[in-house]
């Protein structure tokens, strides 16, 4: 028990020395162009960032909520990497602040949905990246304010329908990746308005068939990705469009038969049919002569019919020619050696 009439010692020395709490990770720098972030416990979006930013990082944090003044006072803003976080929702008018916005990944959340109005403020959007979230469904709304963006992923997701015309708005869009989703068709305009387009992903989805005119509104298409769905025929004519295709990967669907765009000038076509039940017979290896693609992965790209040609490579039975494809009475003439 302290003595009667003695002074406690003075406590302020000690309270300078005390730790003061954990510092807040990632605090901003004053006047800096870019800020970056993964410090894992983060969980709250940084604030006092200066007006000079021009891009932020913030991935691989536990950052869950966004609220609608989290970009205030960034007016020149043009890149915002927010993947591999834990976002399940945005607000409609997170975006509004930053006008000048090039480029957004949201690469690896939890979004199930997007508000309509969200992108309505950015109009100089040009990459856009909704890669491995949960989207269920496209709404229109989200397309109709974005004349320049140039790159679409939407892949790994759980659409179901890519609704009709949807990306009509999206003039100057040159890659869309719509890879590792659960379409089981696309609808006949599903592509319409992006005549622009140069590669198109639809890897790893549920496709069984294809609408006859799927690519008449993207006559600039290059690179075309079909692998790893459940074709079993391509409708006729399918490919006229696509005078350009130089890449065209149809592995691993159920195709017995193959339809190939025209074959202008230029480089072959680069094509993967590998992990087919092919029918080697006279029509599909007459059109591979005429053709004269560059086969990848020939060595898994086999025969399955007839019994003579059971288990072999298909192109090395292009190669060599079938003696029973004779000439026709009618006049028909057997495919070029």
């Amino acid at each position: 028990m302290m003595p009667p009439g003695r002074i406690l010692p003075p406590l302020l020395p000690l309270l300078l020395v005390l730790p003061l709490g954990p510092a807040t990770p990632c605090s901003p720098q004053p006047n800096a162009t870019r800020f970056v972030c993964t410090e894992p416990t983060l969980s709250t979006f940084p604030s006092g960032l200066p007006p000079t930013t021009l891009a932020i990082s913030v991935e691989f944090t536990a950052l869950a909520v966004l609220l609608p003044n989290a970009l205030a006072g960034l007016p020149r803003l043009q890149e915002l990497h927010l993947s591999s976080n834990r976002l399940a929702t945005l607000p409609e008018a997170l975006l509004r602040p930053v006008p000048t916005l090039r480029i957004l990944d949201l690469t690896s959340n939890l979004l199930a949905d997007l508000p309509a109005g969200i992108f309505a403020g950015t109009q100089h959007l040009r990459h856009l990246v909704l890669q491995g979230n949960q989207l269920r469904a496209l709404q229109p709304a989200w397309f109709q304010n974005l004349p320049q963006l140039r790159w679409l992923n939407l892949a790994y997701n759980v659409l179901a329908e890519v609704p009709p015309a949807v990306f009509r708005p999206l003039r100057s869009l040159r890659s869309l990746d719509l890879s590792r989703n659960r379409l089981a068709s696309l609808a006949p305009d599903a592509l319409a308005g992006l005549r622009a387009l140069e590669r198109l992903d639809l890897e790893g989805n549920r496709l069984g068939t294809l609408p006859p005119a799927a690519f008449a509104p993207t006559p600039a298409l290059r690179l075309l990705f079909l692998q790893n769905n459940e074709l079993r025929a391509l409708p006729a004519g399918i490919f006229v469009p696509l005078r350009h295709l130089r890449v065209l990967d149809l592995a691993r669907n159920r195709l017995r038969a193959l339809e190939l765009p025209p074959r202008p000038p230029g480089p072959v076509l680069d094509l993967d049919i590998s992990g087919n039940p092919w029918v080697c017979e006279c029509p599909l290896l007459a059109l591979l002569r005429r053709a004269a693609p560059r086969l990848t992965t020939a060595h898994d790209a086999l025969c399955a019919s007839p019994a003579r040609y059971r288990g072999q490579e298909v192109a090395a039975v292009s190669r060599a020619g079938d003696t029973g494809c004779e000439p026709k009475g009618d006049g028909q003439h057997p495919p070029d050696p």
